[in-house]
């Protein structure tokens, strides 16, 4: 039995883990799948490294950041999920925040390890604010979209992906997203990991769970309505309709502009290194090589 966590909780962005159950992409590759709702970034890299789950998508930008204050030696990674981040602010029209400016003063709500709430600082920093003039709270993944609609906090850590579902459960008021990306260049979005022990041991199964599950990420943004009715299916409580449209956002951030979807550019993410190096969040000496198996990357 293979265990695979979400990147965070069970919205749209991650529905293709369920259609590679579903279309039968595991089992063809001789695998059984326990799908769980991951906690995001920091606490994917935990359970992995705890050996309580084997396989998740990870913020590869978390991933460096932990990485290069010590932590994370088990973990490594060996698919990109997306070519480029997604990590966002997002707020709803009326709370204020248009800008990153906007941000100083404001309360805004994330789970303690997420991507988003760590790469914090960086982008602060390359946005011009001061951090330090920004309050964050705890919230839990299934919480964090309520939140911000009931007016709690003005701001939430979220996916460019987001916003439907937002807009969605604010009842007709409009998002503001604040993209990472606009301030932070050369960033991947969420990347495949799983132990160094795993991937030392079995690079036979990593291979197999990696090829069904980036195929069924091919699948799932080529045909973002019956991947959408596919995890709801699968769960319920997660709406179709929100669903696609997380998924048809999605599609911009999977396909690289050359090569392979899955495929990880070692000397891009070096350059990325070099980006949160010069802007202070990890000490000198990362490299790729230390958290990228580019013998188990297809493509790259």
């Amino acid at each position: 039995m293979v265990t695979y966590l979400t990147s965070f909780g069970n919205f749209g962005r991650d529905a293709y883990a369920w259609v590679a159950k579903d279309k039968g992409y595991f089992r063809e590759a001789g695998l059984e799948v326990d799908i769980k709702p991951g906690g995001g970034t920091g606490d994917s890299i935990a359970k992995i490294e705890a050996g309580t789950a084997m396989f998740a998508p990870v913020d590869m930008t978390g991933l460096l950041l932990a990485r290069g204050k010590g932590g994370a030696r088990g973990t490594v990674a060996v698919a990109a999920i997306q070519q480029r981040t997604m990590a966002a602010i997002v707020a709803l029209e009326g709370n204020g925040i248009a800008t990153p400016r906007d941000l100083e003063g404001k309360t805004l709500a994330d789970t303690p390890g997420s991507a988003v709430r760590n790469l914090f600082p960086t982008y602060a920093k390359l946005a011009g604010i001061d951090a330090a003039k920004v309050t964050w709270v705890n919230g839990a993944p299934a919480n964090l979209i309520g939140l911000l609609a009931s007016g709690t906090v003005a701001g939430i850590g979220q996916f460019v992906v987001g916003r439907p579902t937002v807009e969605s459960a604010a009842k007709g008021r409009k998002a503001v997203v604040l993209p990472y990306s606009d301030v932070i260049s050369d960033l991947y979005g969420n990347v495949l990991v799983t132990s160094t022990k795993i991937a030392k041991e079995g690079p036979d199964t990593v291979r197999r769970f990696s090829q069904a599950l980036t195929k069924a990420l091919v699948y799932t943004i080529d045909h973002p309505d019956e991947a959408a009715q596919i995890l709801n299916k699968n769960v319920p409580s997660a709406a179709a309709a929100p669903a696609a449209a997380e998924i048809r956002l999605m599609a911009a951030f999977v396909r690289p502009a050359a090569g392979n979807v899955g495929a990880i550019d070692t000397a891009r993410l070096a350059r990325c290194i070099a980006t949160l190096r010069d802007a202070g969040a990890i000490p000198a000496g990362l490299t790729p090589e230390q958290v990228v198996d580019a013998n188990l990357v297809k493509g790259s």
